[in-house]
């Protein structure tokens, strides 16, 4: 059985009086592809942010790799990618290698006998996302797709374990949706890299992961996404935490 990466247990959080996330237990296991879904105000950013060790954890505990969140040193070991990344306009200067490097650069140790260069690990990162092609191109010139093909190379450049996604397909248009999930079940599957994707495309998530977890405030839903499409739509509503229309992605 996998081993747990990150570990979630009895968290809640408030701002001022307003409670935020009441009571949330759960595991992340190595390998898997979690969907994070819930309605606007269900608490995802806040979660993402304890998660990251961004936000400071009021009550309850979470680990990541064995160790507390507060002690937990390896960033590396951890990429995240906002769903602000893609939004450089036309001119920004900076190029494709230039934006990549900046996430070898952020983690990177010296180098020991052996291993890859920055500009090795960035040619590859690019590789792994289809857009090597693009390695001397002026960042804001590229698509709104395209530029979030480079910020998850970006992420993973350093080769973690962990990528944590926020909205990734904002921007993206409707076209290159589906092969930028495509691309993320690629990653998870052939790299071996556990994911967890925030979304409000419920069709998506209930396609391309491993593992969804509804949050809205609490968790309503945390284990097969297959179950929780099949549910009668007032159940799955229920959970869910609102009504909800799920769309289904055929292939």
């Amino acid at each position: 059985m996998s081993k747990p990466i990150l570990t979630v247990r009895n968290v809640s959080h408030r701002y001022e009086k307003q409670p935020v996330l009441e009571n949330i237990t759960f595991e992340i296991n190595k390998g898997s592809f979690v969907g994070l879904v819930g309605p606007n105000g269900s608490g995802k950013t806040t979660l993402i942010k304890l998660l990251l060790g961004i936000e400071k954890l009021q009550r309850g505990e979470i680990s990541a790799f064995g160790q507390p969140i507060q002690k937990f040193k390896n960033k590396g070991r951890i990429s995240y990618v906002s769903q602000k990344a893609n939004s450089f306009g036309r001119g920004f200067p900076a190029t494709v290698k230039e934006v990549v490097s900046m996430g070898v650069m952020h983690n990177q140790k010296p180098l020991l006998p052996g291993q890859k260069n920055t500009l090795e690990l960035v040619k590859h990162a690019l590789k792994q996302v289809n857009m090597e092609d693009y390695l001397n191109r002026n960042i804001g010139d590229l698509s709104g797709g395209q530029q979030q093909r480079v910020f998850i190379a970006r992420a993973i450049a350093n080769e973690p374990e962990l990528l944590i996604l926020d909205e990734p397909t904002v921007g993206v248009d409707s076209q290159n949706v589906e092969q930028f999930y495509q691309l993320l079940s690629r990653l998870n599957q052939d790299l071996g890299i556990t994911l967890v994707l925030v979304s409000h495309d419920i069709g998506a998530i209930t396609t391309y992961v491993t593992d969804l977890l509804c949050l809205n405030r609490t968790i309503h839903y945390h284990g097969n996404p297959n179950d929780f499409e099949n549910m009668p739509d007032e159940q799955r509503s229920k959970l869910y935490g609102h009504n909800i229309n799920t769309i289904t992605h055929d292939h």
